[in-house]
């Protein structure tokens, strides 16, 4: 049996669901369709379960925090911008607050609540929803698509939007479906890689699990090329871990290290941790050394108690061939040097990241060279269009990549529709 559409969105996460609503209010003839029993899942756990919808930092800021292709946005912006995303939502009865760093959240701090309102948005516009609805194939033809799914039926529409996601958090439905039928009209997928993810590494301090479970505030990690100079610096907290490292630092740094390891085909890539980033080498130095001095008869862990978490401290001492316990006095200004010099520049090696599934982004995706950046249209077939994560756009977490989502997805959604429309006089 086939059912006939205007629009057809497939994938019910953040851009699918913003494209559906986008559709629906041009008047358009809408499904919305997703393999999973219900929409939004990737949306009701993102913020660690309290949904963070959009991040308020200018939009010149916002691009910075989109190292993905985020320049590609700037169209999008100037049409749908985060301020719009805030509207949107308020309107949508959604009250929201703003957060450290510009992150904006709902009042409730319950990302189903946003879900819901998502849903209640399509209800109204009587968008069609099939959950439960995993597609088989996508049959382009000139005029119209086919879009036959696993249990035979069959749907066709002027306008396809796809909206399917990456690979990462395969759990919410991100597994990559999207890139075959991309690839069939011809789209080229640039090469996929995890991002925002923990960092692997074989150290001995890692395996031994030295450092296992200490958290490091307000750091500042970089990721070093074979010359010893920074990809990538950024200042936020991180984590060790039985496998490496992670927390949002890490996050961050991650896919420098997987893009350094390709360029120079490296098996390892070095990364520098600045435990005291506020404080020069020198006259931290000086204090650690005055410090010392002026308590010859103390232990030297009791002097420096507050200067680093014990944990850390003592691991670094001892990496400094300094005995915490011994006093102040015997130990020569060489060593505290040493010693000031790895709470500056510690540097270890890593070797990769965890795979893509575990990542909390796809990098990579369908090249932005090969879509409308006003429209989100395909620039090979007519009346396709992509939004979200299956475009090759790819930013740091804390809004910006639900933010790029929301955007194109609601550029997606209104000019699919406009198109089918303009087809259908």
């Amino acid at each position: 049996m086939k059912y006939e559409y205007d629009v057809i969105v497939i994938g019910g996460g953040p851009s699918g669901l913003m494209a559906a609503i986008a559709a629906g209010e041009q008047g358009g003839n809408v499904l919305l369709i997703d393999k999973g029993d219900k929409l939004g899942r990737k949306l009701a756990i993102s913020g660690g379960g309290r949904c963070n919808v959009t991040n308020r930092l200018p939009v010149d800021e916002i691009i910075k925090h989109i190292p993905g292709n985020g320049r590609f946005l700037y169209s999008a912006f100037s049409i749908f911008s985060n301020e719009d995303i805030i509207r949107f939502f308020e309107d949508l009865g959604i009250k929201l607050k703003e957060e450290d760093h510009g992150r904006m959240f709902p009042v409730t701090d319950k990302a189903q609540s946003v879900v819901d309102a998502l849903i209640h948005k399509l209800k109204t516009l009587k968008v069609d929803i099939r959950t439960n609805a995993p597609v088989a194939d996508i049959e382009f033809n000139e005029h119209a698509s086919m879009v036959h799914m696993k249990d035979g039926k069959s749907y066709e529409a002027t306008s396809i939007v796809i909206a399917v996601g990456g690979k990462s958090v395969p759990h919410t439905g991100s597994t990559g479906d999207g890139y075959i039928w991309a690839k069939k009209v011809g789209h080229t997928i640039t090469d996929l890689f995890p991002t925002e993810v923990p960092i692997t590494s074989s150290e001995p301090f890692i395996k031994n699990k030295t450092l296992q479970g200490l958290s490091l505030r307000d750091i500042n990690l970089s990721v070093l090329n074979p010359k010893g100079k920074p990809l990538v610096s950024h200042k936020m907290d991180m984590i060790f871990t039985h496998f490496g490292v992670s927390g949002p630092a890490v996050l961050r740094c991650s896919q420098y290290v997987v893009k350094a390891l390709k360029k120079w085909d490296l098996k390892e890539v070095t990364m520098s941790l600045d435990a005291i980033p506020d404080q020069k080498e020198e006259p931290l130095f000086q204090d650690v050394l005055n410090q010392l001095k002026s308590e010859p008869k103390k232990s030297v862990k009791n002097i420096l108690k507050g200067l680093l978490p014990e944990r850390y401290l003592l691991f670094l001492l001892e990496l400094n061939d300094i005995d915490p316990s011994a006093q102040a006095g015997t130990i020569s200004s060489q060593k505290i040097r040493s010693f000031v010099k790895t709470c500056k520049d510690f540097t270890f090696k890593v070797n990769g990241t965890l795979p893509i599934e575990k990542a909390f982004v796809t990098g990579g995706g369908v090249s932005v060279k090969e879509v409308e950046p006003q429209t989100m249209a395909s620039k090979i077939k007519e009346g396709l269009y992509f939004c979200g994560e299956i475009l090759d756009i790819h930013g740091y977490t804390g809004g910006y990549n639900i933010t790029s989502a929301l955007v194109t997805g609601r550029l997606a959604g209104k000019n699919a529709a406009e198109f089918a429309l303009s087809v259908r006089k």
